[in-house]
Order: structure tokens, then sequence, then C-alpha cells
């Protein structure tokens, strides 16, 4: 019998997928940035590019700011027990911390699954949590950003072909963020759909995540990610030559959220269109984050980094996270080498992989023996060092924990767990940053005392490394690292994050209402009012036949809307017209490309031949077999070259309706209506999300506008005297006259252009309603799983029929 055609590898599928470079050489031929040898960039912001940008970076309001977190001695209480999937992309490093938060949401009862890089997955599980693979290598992700420690690769990197690398380990790990959401777990098979979602930044997937499920997500990290005035991004180096460094600082924040969109936005776009989500504008995929205000903590002491001034409510500083101390009993070699001199100066930059470990090895040995200390340097991923001697022992893992507690100084990359772990036990820090946020953790380091400036990895030699651990074993440096360390003692940096995390539930949203300890997956729709629903409650009640699983509907616990933002009238349609011509050449491209790739696809699958056999019937029945299955592979190669065309046509038909009646006439729409902003008028934003919400706003828009928009000549102009007198007269003039050239235009095209975007909405979610169902269909899975786990006497299934039993027939009496 013919074996099977071999078939083409995921990986090869996504290769081809995300093959095309970023276009930052676009980038930096617009004049606003530069790519310098470390791969960091400067910016500009003097450059007509970067004050075009600046439209683009929301602005914080008042009303984000008045309002400041309440104090981490009220903890918050969460009865509500909740599936938390936590996303992390990094190192061990930055795995290690958001396992300290794991267990401690776990000590709230919540079931928690960390998300990460396969190799870590016994990491994971020896600490209690639940663990789902993502794919990507870190090993190779810190080579990477070792090679380009700055948002832009350098050439070599292009050359090399490990842009695309990288971006088909982003579109791996988009992808298993979105399974580690709803999928059983790969070991046991036990059911899982998220509740919530804890993600750091880099793991990309968090906001669109979260969209799909409808459920809370908060970010937290170890490096400043939310703009600020008080200190500029770590990976920006700024250009200005005004005198306002807060705003040079702030801006930078948009730039580098900006550059990151533009090398990876394709990526992410492609990835969600299959998860049946629509496109990020590519004017709203850089501030998503600030513009959904979405929670954020950072783990970092405030003692060290106090949290900025003009950082909403919604963004808290918490501490370091620290783990329970370890048990850990030394090598007996350890053991010697400690006990036989004064403390140690600890060396050692975990993660990272360098390019010329010998190298780096002698700038080690030399700086020690000049300084005349004793030194035990940690081997790493990259394998440091050779053989021990007696003042140098080289040695392989060791808990930082235990380790720091027994020596003087500590040398490092400045990771910013590794950095915590120093601080904590008060030892002075000398920092060699590689990329990322060591570089920063090495400016507030020497900021604070407690070591000498950064030396940049590419700048480092036995002499500079030796002045710097002079410095560490002077009694400022001791002192400084002491007194942050007696500040840390008062923190709770895990306990402030989980209270963090609880805080910004929407805990009215997210309660079940038979079953009030548990999290709302469901709304039932066949009542007068809508009841929630928690998974177990749902399955009990569809086991007692009290409901029908199709009178059942996802519960969005926090919905997010992703609408584009318009700021006049010129450059909204003129964004939506080039649009609506990049989106018709696509889908012609699709007519033709996409047939033609069907085509290579299956050419490439390929049958291999029959064993080798002497009976004559035997081969004359493999060569039949073999004929047939070609024919069988050519027919359905035609078969998918002809759909791959149809739809390529369809999308090009969509594209025709959504352009002409859609997309320019509501940006001409939004355009005008966002004009009295220029003015400093408050502008109401519609949420629409289907046929209905659409045909509101445009009522409401029409309404609104033709009233404003024929009586604001009069009342602007009156309030403008009352306050300003004849100045103010002519500025309300002014600004009436505005209001009905705009407002009023606005409003006739939304009669149109806001129901038509309702319909379009309606119809992407009827027809892309693949994701929708498998949500559906995973929490009915895990209903039933924790229906059979949950023995009934811990669960009353007649009390639970009474209470919804009551409040069906409250909803309908």
């Amino acid at each position: 019998m013919a074996s099977k055609p071999l078939q083409r590898s995921k990986s090869d599928d996504l290769a081809e997928i995300v093959d095309a470079p970023p276009p930052y050489t676009l980038i930096a031929e617009a004049g606003s940035s530069t790519v310098q040898d470390d791969g960091r960039i400067d910016v500009d912001l003097d450059s007509p590019a970067a004050r075009t940008a600046l439209k683009f970076i929301p602005q914080l309001s008042e009303d984000d700011l008045i309002s400041p977190p309440p104090t981490y001695s009220a903890p918050v209480e969460c009865d509500i027990k909740l599936n938390v999937v936590i996303h992390v992309v990094g190192s061990r490093g930055d795995v290690q911390p958001f396992i300290a938060l794991g267990n401690e949401l776990q000590k709230h009862g919540h079931r928690v699954r960390l998300a990460t890089h396969d190799v870590f997955d016994s990491f994971v599980r020896k600490s209690g949590l639940e663990f789902y693979p993502i794919g990507g290598d870190p090993a190779e992700l810190m080579a990477f950003m070792v090679k380009n420690p700055g948002l832009i690769p350098n050439m070599k990197s292009l050359k090399a072909g490990e842009i695309t690398r990288k971006r088909v380990m982003v579109r791996e790990m988009l992808e298993g963020c979105w399974k580690s959401c709803m999928e059983d777990d790969p070991s046991t098979g036990t059911p899982f759909v998220a509740d919530a979602i804890i993600a750091n930044p880099p793991s990309f997937a968090h906001v669109h995540c979260a969209q799909a499920l409808g459920v809370p997500l908060h970010l937290m990290f170890t490096m400043p990610w939310s703009s600020t005035s008080e200190y500029p991004h770590p990976l920006a180096n700024l250009k200005y030559s005004g005198n306002n460094a807060s705003f040079a600082n702030a801006v930078s924040y948009g730039v580098v959220e900006w550059m990151t969109w533009q090398g990876l936005g394709d990526v992410i776009n492609d990835w969600r269109e299959t998860i049946d989500l629509e496109r990020v504008p590519l004017t709203e995929g850089p501030s998503l984050v600030q513009t959904l205000k979405v929670p954020f903590t950072y783990c970092w002491s405030p003692a060290l980094v106090p949290k900025p001034k003009d950082w909403p409510s919604y963004i808290d500083v918490c501490g370091f996270f620290f783990r329970e101390l370890p048990i850990y009993t030394p090598s007996s070699e350890l053991d010697a080498f400690l006990r036989d001199g004064p403390p140690p100066v600890y060396i050692g930059f975990g993660s990272i992989v360098i390019d010329d470990p010998p190298r780096l090895t002698s700038i080690l040995e030399e700086a020690v023996r000049a300084v005349g200390v004793r030194a035990i340097i940690s081997r790493g991923w990259s394998k440091l060092g050779g053989s021990s001697s007696k003042d140098i022992l080289y040695i392989g893992d060791c808990p930082h924990e235990w380790l720091f507690q027994n020596v003087s100084a500590v040398v490092h990359h400045g990771g910013a767990g590794t950095t915590a772990c120093g601080l904590r036990f008060g030892k002075p820090t000398a920092i060699v940053p590689f990329f990322g946020d060591q570089p920063f953790w090495g400016k507030m380091i020497a900021a604070s005392g407690a070591g000498p400036e950064p030396i940049p990895q590419k700048s480092l030699t036995a002499e500079n490394l030796a002045e710097a651990i002079q410095y560490c074993l002077t009694p400022q440096a001791k002192e400084a690292a002491k007194d942050i360390s007696t500040k840390m003692q008062y923190e709770a940096g895990v306990k402030a994050a989980v209270e963090s995390f609880h805080r910004n539930l929407p805990m009215d949203r997210m309660r079940c209402q038979v079953i009030p300890d548990q999290p709302a997956s469901w709304i039932y729709k066949k009542s007068a009012k809508p009841i929630f629903l928690s998974k177990l409650a749902a399955q009990i009640l569809l086991d007692h036949l009290r409901i029908e699983s199709k009178n059942l509907q996802s519960h969005e616990i926090r919905p997010i809307i992703i609408t584009n933002r318009r700021y006049d009238p010129i450059t909204s349609t003129t964004s939506a017209t080039i649009g609506y011509g990049t989106d018709m050449l696509r889908a012609t491209s699709d007519m033709f490309v996409k047939p033609y790739q069907e085509l290579k696809s299956r050419s490439n699958t390929t049958t291999p031949a029959a064993t080798n056999t002497e009976d004559p019937l035997s081969k004359i029945d493999s060569q039949t077999t073999t004929a047939s299955a070609k024919n069988k592979v050519d027919w359905d190669a035609t078969g998918a070259a002809i759909g791959a065309g149809a739809a390529g046509f369809g999308k090009f038909m969509k594209h025709v309706y959504k352009g002409v009646i859609v997309d320019i006439p509501l940006a001409a729409t939004e355009g005008l209506r966002a004009v009295p902003r220029l003015y400093g008028e408050e502008v109401e934003d519609y949420a629409v999300r289907d046929w209905k919400s659409g045909a509101i706003a445009g009522g409401k828009n029409f309404t609104q506008g033709m009233r404003e928009g024929f009586t604001d000549i009069f009342t602007q102009t009156h309030k403008g005297a009352k306050e300003e007198g004849a100045v103010g007269m002519a500025k309300g003039f002014l600004k009436g006259t505005l209001s009905i050239s705009t407002k009023v235009p606005s409003a006739a095209l939304g009669l149109v252009a806001y129901p038509a975007h309702g319909i379009t909405k309606s119809l992407h979610t009827v027809i892309r309603s693949k994701t929708r169902k498998q949500i559906v269909q995973a929490r009915l899975r895990e209903g039933q799983y924790v229906a059979r786990k949950v023995p009934k006497p811990e669960i009353d299934h007649a009390l639970v029929m009474q209470t919804f039993d009551a409040l069906r027939n409250a909803d309908t009496g």
C-alpha cells in the first residue's frame, strides 16, 4: 500500500506568511530616526516626520490622573475563583517573577496556567502551576537581542535572515498564546478557558486574546512601558532642540511603540484574521494599550524608582516579585570556597548568549586580579570560564536568593530579577547591560548610589570593570545599597500586584448570579433580563434540563472595541482612501497569487514510491494506486486553486462595497465630527459593534449634530462674549461658523455611514464565527469537566436550580 503524501510543515507555511521584512528602511528615510551600531535608535523630534507622528500619540486626560491608587495596606478581596492565564515571553529571569505571582494567585483560590516557552515546562510545573507551551526559543531570542539590543535590527542581522526567523517565532508564539487561553492541558487533557489574562508586553498577543475572549487583561512588566515625562523610554536615544525635556521624554514612548508596530504589525494583523478579528488600523496598533486604558502593574521597588506623578490611577508600581526563599544545599566545592576567605564578588550574565565567551572570560579574570578580590563567576548560558583557581570559582546554576547573602557585591547584566535580588540583600551592584531594560536599571542603580555608571557590554574592558568593582566595595556604595534594602523590607511586591489585579477587575460584570464565587461565562438569553451563569452553574442546569445550550450566549466580561480615531476631515478621508486602494490592490493580487500558491503547495506534496516487490501483480497494483493518488492530488490542487481564486474575488467585492459605502463616508463623518476637539470641545465617541448600535449612533449623531450645528453660532458667540468680551465674541463666532460647517455635514453623512458600519460589523460576526464557536465548545467542555469533578455535597444542585428559577421568574414577573 502506498504511503500517505508528505505534507508541508507548519514552519514552512509560517515562513511563507511572514517572509516579508518589516519596512524599517522606509521609516529611517523619513528622517525622524537613525539606526545606531548597537541597534538602538536616535529619535529626532525636530524632524517634520516626527512632528506629524506626534498627532497620533494619545495624551492622557486629567480624569486619568486625579485618582491615585488606594494604599496597599487595605487589601482588596476577590472571592471569585478565576481561571487566570499568564503569558510570558523572555528568559528564565523573566519567567521566575511570574511563577511567584502565580503561586500568590493560587492562595486566593484562582486556577493559574503559565504560558511560556517549551523549555520552561519542568521549571513551571515544579512550582505547582499549570503549564502551556507557546513555542519560541528563548536562547535564540536572547542571542538575537544581544546582536540587536534596541528596536531596530542591524544590517548584518537583516542579511543573515534573522529577522525572518524572529518574525516566524513571533507568529508561532502568538498562536501559542491564543491556544493557551482555551485549549485543554496538553499533558493531562484537563479543559481550561481563561477568565482573565495577565501578560508581559513582549508576548504581544495579550490585547488580541482578551478581545477575542472578552475577558479582563492586566499587563505586568519590569521595564517602563507607559508614557511619562519623568524619563524617556529605555530603548530610545532622543534628539530634541527644545527646552521641554518632559515633552521629549513622554513622546519617546509613543515613538518606540510606533517603531515596534512597524516591525510586527503585519504579522499580528495576519494572525488576528485567523481568530476572526478585524485588522487593527496602522494608526491605532501602536497605542492600543494606552487608548484602551489597560491596567498595568510594574514590578520594581518604589524605593528605587517611585511611580511617576503623571501616571494614571490604573498604573501601579508595587515592588519586586520575590518567590519564597528556596531550600538549597551548596556543593562541597562552593561551600569550601565561601569558607576559605572574605566574601567574594559575584559575576554572572544569566541567560545572555555572548558571541565570544573566551574573550569575556579573559576580561573578567583580569579585572578580578587587578582589584585583588575573590570572585564567583556563573558560567550561564554562554558557558563562561575554564578551570577554577584559588581566587576564582566557576559555578553552574545556583539560586541567587541563597548565593547573594554570601557575597560582597554583584556584577551582572542588569536583568530586573537579578537586580532586585542583589538589592534585596543590600549588595552594591555593577551592571553591564546588553539590551532591553538592562541599561535602564544600570542608570537607576547609579542614580541611587548603590553602584557605578553602567558599562555597555561592547565597551567592557578589564580596566573599567575593575574600577566598577572597586566602587562597589566603597562605604558609600554599601550604605546606599543597605538603605534601599531596608526600604524594600516593608514592601510585598507579589501581594501588592495581586491586589492591583483584583482592584482592576470589573467585579460587577463577572459574578455568576447562581454560584456567586464563580465567574460568569454565559448569558442566559431566554428571560426578560439577562442571567449571568458560570460554566458549572450552566452545566448543572443543562444536566437537569432546566435550560438548553442554544439559549446560552458567551458572556464578554470586558468587551474591547478598537476604533479608528480621526482628527480632521482631510487626513481622515485621505487615509481612508489610501487604505481603500491598498485593500483593493491586495484583494486583486489575492485573486491571482493565492491560486498559484495553492498549486505550488500541492505540487510540493509528493507520494513516495511503493515498496519494491518481485510480484508483478503487486507491482501493477502499486502503479495503479500511485496513478490514482496522483490524479486525486491534481484534482485537489485544481479545486483548491479555484476556491482560492473565488475567495480572492469575494474579498475584492467586499472591499469595493466596504470602501465606497462604509470606510470613506465613515472617515469623512468622523473627521468632520472631530474638528471641535481642535478648539477644546469634548466629542462623544460612538462604540459601534453591530447593526443596532450603528443605527443608534447614526441617530444620535444626526440629532446632536443638527442641533448643535445650527445653535452653536449663537451659544458659542454669547459664551465667548461673556468670558472674554469682544475678543471672545469673535472667537465664539468663529467656533459657531466651524460648527455649522462640520457638525451638519457630519450629521447628514452619519445617517448612512454609522448604520452601514454597523451592518458590516454584524456581517463580520455572522460570517467569521469559527472562533466564537470554538470558545463556546471549550466553555461547555470545561463545564462538563467541572460538574463531574466537584462532588455534589459541595455544590447543592437543588439550590442552584431553585436560585435560577427564582431569577427567571422574577424577570418574567
